[in-house]
């Protein structure tokens, strides 16, 4: 899942070293933080939070394909989308 994540925000970003996702497991959820650099924050939120919105409706389809529930979190230095 961290792979899947990670391949779609670097292709979205300016930075792609600046990419970092964090995954954390628990029983029946999946949490995947992605911080970005500040100026690549708007480029992986999009307008409206569409994109941001785009990204966990493909985690969420491929979570539901093991069985699991997968949350994705955007962090920046500034805010936590």
């Amino acid at each position: 899942m961290k792979e899947l994540v990670e391949y779609l925000v670097k292709a979205l970003v300016d930075k792609p070293e600046e990419v970092v996702i964090n995954q954390t497991e628990g029983e029946s959820v999946t949490i995947l933080e992605i911080k970005v650099a500040n100026d690549d924050a708007g480029k992986v939120i999009g307008k409206d939070g569409r994109i941001a919105n785009a990204i966990r409706t493909i985690v969420k389809a491929a979570g539901a394909k093991n069985k699991k529930r997968v949350t994705v979190e955007i962090m920046t230095g500034e805010r936590k989308q």
